[in-house]
């Protein structure tokens, strides 16, 4: 008899066939992706409240930024966004590389990537350390306190962002085959694009406008 397929209340789908029982079943969303993308929700929920809070200073505030504050570094943030940005396409790179089973380029994709996200952070983190010489803290009302909260955050973000893909690298070296990280490398390149769509939205809001 012809196999015979079965919907489940969680969503999978049960085969069943003329001879015996139910054969396993495959979700049809993982529940490694559903916990990612509720993990998502909750930190674009986070970070709109700080963007929201962000924007009632700056609207209620006459004069942004204060004239006796240092300017923020546009020209080497440009550059470091275009940083940022390249790492999209090696985490891009990466992905396509498991997917076609070539574990040496994969490797290097990944080791791009985690270069350009760590250089991303030695550049901000020397920028953070120019502003405070010159006078800008976290104490230094609310522009200071608003900028570093917000951009801080994302940065940290980075941070997590570098040291999951080194993780994802150490396991994808560890595996002859490239098919082993298939799961952890998905998931961490979802998290990678949301930290470089997120700077995408951050950069203009905060460093232009």
């Amino acid at each position: 008899m012809p196999a015979t397929r079965r919907l489940t209340r969680t969503g999978a789908v049960l085969r069943t066939t003329g001879t015996g029982g139910p054969r396993a079943s495959t979700p049809r969303v993982s529940n490694a992706r559903l916990a990612m993308a509720i993990f998502l929700a909750f930190e674009s929920m986070f970070f709109a409240a700080l963007v929201a809070a962000y924007l009632v200073f700056r609207l209620r505030t006459a004069i942004w930024p204060p004239a006796d504050l240092p300017e923020l570094p546009l020209v080497v943030t440009w550059l470091n966004t275009g940083v940022l940005a390249a790492s999209a396409f090696t985490m891009r790179w990466a992905r396509r590389a498991q997917r076609e089973g070539r574990r040496d380029d994969l490797a290097r994709a990944l080791t791009l990537t985690a270069v350009l996200g760590t250089l991303f952070l030695a550049v901000q983190g020397s920028e953070w350390v120019r502003l405070v010489r010159h006078g800008l803290t976290l104490s230094t009302g609310m522009y200071g306190a608003t900028f570093y909260t917000l951009i801080g955050c994302h940065g940290l973000h980075v941070l997590a962002a570098v040291v999951w893909l080194l993780v994802v690298l150490a396991r994808a070296q560890r595996n002859r085959f490239a098919g082993a990280v298939r799961v952890p490398l998905e998931l961490c390149a979802i998290y990678w694009f949301f930290v470089v769509a997120l700077w995408a939205g951050l950069f203009p809001l905060v460093y232009l406008l």
